[in-house]
């Protein structure tokens, strides 16, 4: 009797159910994840979902007599016989059209220059080239409006020891576009150099060999090597040069306000006009909407035009 129960006893039981505590366990560890999320989801929803929808239902609505009106989309139709909305984007189109390539040429040829073997201290060359980026928008904007300022700006006062008339920098509506070009040129051409210099470092050292093999000078290894190894960099810093000129403020709204005679007025102070100026929060709200459908537009077409080859 004992020796049958032996091997009976020796024999695995059948493995049960599993302990009801693990479930609760492995529940934890799936929702743990989403926990540490939650924050972060929570913000971005308070700080920019919830004022990303309020505003698109303020821009179908109108401020009459201190209360908002119900208006549906004459707030939208209302922008296309608004003269000062279309000044402000045929202002924006031109700093876009003029201003963006001319830094994207500088910054392009900056950023050959520092990635030269040539050039000694390139550090230093390349953290005083990014310097004017750490500057606050609206302090840089104050130093220049000093700096061009017709009667006691510093740059009339040095033209003035060459024998050149004082120029109205800030007060002639060609001189303010030339001005704030200037600015913008000065503040974001380091940063765009820095950014295509790091993509330009990528760029294996053979192809420049090959190419030199081949004939090429160094024209042909720009356009045949360079260009090509910078197409996504190039493309990054013109979407985001787009994206930053049409929502441009700061510096515009500092150097001359939008004027003189709204030559520098653009979309971004318009809107700032009409909601705190005016007080017209679903009007202003509609411009910002169309703003983000044609930032949507533009970038669209860059990456389709410079991006197939990428």
């Amino acid at each position: 009797m004992t020796q049958a129960a032996a091997p009976a006893a020796g024999r695995s039981l059948p493995a049960g159910p599993a302990p009801a505590a693990g479930r609760p366990r492995r529940r934890r560890g799936r929702v743990a994840p989403y926990l540490f999320v939650l924050p972060a989801v929570l913000l971005f929803a308070v700080f920019k979902l919830y004022p990303i929808g309020w505003s698109f239902l303020l821009s179908l609505h109108r401020t009459v007599g201190g209360t908002e009106t119900f208006v549906g989309a004459d707030n939208y139709v209302r922008l296309a016989d608004d003269p000062l909305f279309w000044t402000a984007l045929r202002n924006t189109g031109v700093i876009l059209a003029v201003q963006v390539p001319l830094m994207l040429a500088l910054a392009t040829a900056l950023a050959v220059a520092l990635d030269s073997t040539l050039l000694r201290g390139r550090p230093v060359f390349r953290l005083g080239f990014f310097l004017p980026m750490v500057t606050g928008l609206v302090a840089y904007g104050i130093v220049f409006s000093v700096l061009l300022n017709k009667d006691y700006g510093l740059v009339n006062w040095l033209l003035g020891l060459l024998g050149a008339d004082p120029v109205p920098w800030l007060t002639d509506p060609l001189w303010a576009r030339i001005s704030l070009g200037l600015a913008l040129t000065w503040h974001y051409t380091g940063y765009n150099a820095v950014i295509l210099l790091a993509r330009l470092q990528t760029v294996p050292r053979e192809l420049y060999d090959a190419a030199a093999v081949d004939g090429a000078g160094a024209l042909g290894a720009f356009r045949h090597v360079t260009l090509p190894g910078l197409r996504p960099a190039l493309l990054l810093t013109t979407v985001l040069s787009t994206i930053g000129t049409l929502q441009l403020f700061d510096e515009p709204f500092v150097l001359t306000g939008g004027g003189p005679d709204n030559a520098t007025l653009t979309i971004g102070v318009y809107l700032y006009q009409n909601a705190f100026k005016y007080f017209d929060f679903g009007y202003a709200s509609a411009v910002a909407y169309a703003l983000t459908v044609l930032v949507g537009l533009l970038g669209l077409i860059q990456f389709r035009l410079l991006g197939e080859k990428t």
